[in-house]
């Protein structure tokens, strides 16, 4: 479908995306190339003289640990003929205990030499193995902050030098956006369906109470958005980044309004086709295959759902200018966005981390502050509520992984191996260990246009 005014009325969706039934099967080839190390590191990796160096450097940071506690069981030792070792790090009276078993010297030369991308590489080549990888990682977190401080203020003082070079440097365009983005949703509808809940929503639940079942956060996750924009019948929605059409289906069945959603994900605009055509409300759907850069028409809302981290941070001024520019003069943006800290966001320009290599290739996440910064430089729009949902995510993950481990023999049946299903297990756990120890966190950001006033005193739904 032809997308130039946002009030023509769409169409029914089936005229918008022809529908096949068949399934492909799962590729998680794109991912697991990422994981083949540099020439360097490769050579290092196999030098034992090298894994020596690196268990000496590794452990004698551990044994600066003066906070949690981490058991560790070292077998690389029977290399040497010698026996297994188990070393206690931190304080035995610790809150927080984590248990973690080498069984492979590369381990050590992968950690020291790569970061977090040497750790989530060690942990799923099994080199390194632990019966609660979310607690090593909140382990590691917590004591490597005087180091993470360091790097920080290094980066604070010169990183306006080399941004100056980074902006003349190229970056990424559609295309490679869009292999970028195949690369993880393309996996396959099939895989994410067996840890997602029924409503196909990967971003985080807003759980209304610690019993509430995965799908009812994500349910209620949707209405707190729309009820923050005050979205009804007559309102036309512009949804940047699709899913597999959860809010855009969530929103036409509460509200009645008209939801405009963008993906340039195929296999989640297939899905969301799917989806939309066997809802009552399809006719209040439109489903497009573009980037956020083509974007136009006039809205009387926007909302994008964590999909801000596939924007390069060189074009937040772009992103933010399209978002004004497809916005009605008085109308409200909700944004949800998985966020740094403002002390690491110069370092993230220039860190490649464990996520960023093997889970989302051309990911990056923003602050609140260079968010605040990009919409005042570039437009009129005033960031006026946000909402911290953080612990939330922890949830959400926890039960994304719990579900993922309970349908394992269901993963392998797609034809993932061992390899990709650890890769995937640590990439949760990973992730809720950040969410739990605010190494990242994830907040519901509400803009408003220009004209936009509030009604009276309301304040934003309990």
């Amino acid at each position: 479908m032809t997308f130039t005014d946002a009030s023509t009325p769409p169409g029914p969706v089936e005229q918008t995306v022809a529908h096949s039934q068949t399934e492909p099967t799962v590729h998680p080839e794109a991912l697991l190339a990422r994981a083949r190390p540099s020439a360097w590191v490769k050579a290092t990796r196999e030098s034992d003289r090298a894994a020596r160096a690196c268990r000496r450097i590794a452990l004698e940071l551990l044994d600066r640990m003066r906070h949690d506690q981490l058991v560790l069981v070292d077998h690389t030792l029977e290399h040497a003929g010698r026996e297994p070792k188990t070393t206690s790090f931190g304080s035995p009276q610790a809150e927080l205990a984590a248990h973690l078993t080498i069984h492979d010297p590369r381990a050590w030369t992968a950690l020291v030499s790569e970061g977090s991308v040497g750790l989530g590489r060690g942990y799923f080549e099994g080199w390194w193995d632990s019966d609660d990888p979310t607690s090593v990682v909140r382990v590691i977190i917590r004591n490597i902050e005087p180091l993470d401080d360091l790097r920080n203020r290094l980066d604070r003082s010169t990183g306006w030098a080399g941004d100056r070079i980074r902006r003349l440097l190229p970056r990424a365009g559609r295309r490679r956006n869009k292999e970028d983005i195949a690369s993880h949703y393309d996996l396959g509808n099939d895989f994410f369906r067996l840890f997602l809940d029924e409503t196909l929503t990967y971003s985080s639940a807003v759980f209304p109470s610690a019993e509430a079942a995965l799908a009812e956060g994500s349910h209620f996750k949707y209405d707190r958005l729309i009820a923050k924009l005050g979205i009804d019948d007559a309102d036309r929605v512009l949804e940047i980044g699709t899913g597999w059409g959860g809010f855009a289906l969530r929103a036409v069945d509460t509200t009645g309004c008209r939801v405009t959603t963008t993906t340039i994900s195929s296999e989640q605009l297939r899905e969301a086709k799917r989806r939309v055509s066997r809802s009552a409300s399809s006719e209040r759907v439109t489903l497009l295959d573009r980037d956020w850069r083509d974007l136009a028409g006039r809205f009387d809302r926007v909302v994008s759902i964590e999909m801000i981290e596939a924007v390069d941070w060189r074009d937040y001024d772009d992103y933010f200018a399209t978002i004004e520019r497809c916005l009605e003069p008085d109308g409200l943006v909700a944004i949800q966005a998985i966020c740094v800290p403002d002390r690491r966001f110069e370092r993230a320009k220039t860190t490649e981390d464990f996520i960023r290599r093997f889970i989302f290739p051309g990911g990056f996440l923003p602050s609140i502050g260079a968010i605040s910064r990009s919409l005042g430089s570039a437009t009129k729009l005033q960031i006026v509520d946000t909402e911290d949902l953080s612990a939330h995510y922890a949830e959400t993950l926890r039960r994304w992984r719990e579900r993922f481990d309970e349908r394992i023999d269901d993963v392998t049946a797609l034809g993932l191996d061992e390899r990709f299903c650890r890769l995937w297990r640590f990439y949760l756990a990973y992730c809720e260990a950040g969410f739990l120890e605010r190494h990242c966190t994830v907040n519901q950001i509400v803009i408003a246009g220009p004209n936009w006033r509030p009604q009276g005193l309301s304040l934003r739904p309990s």
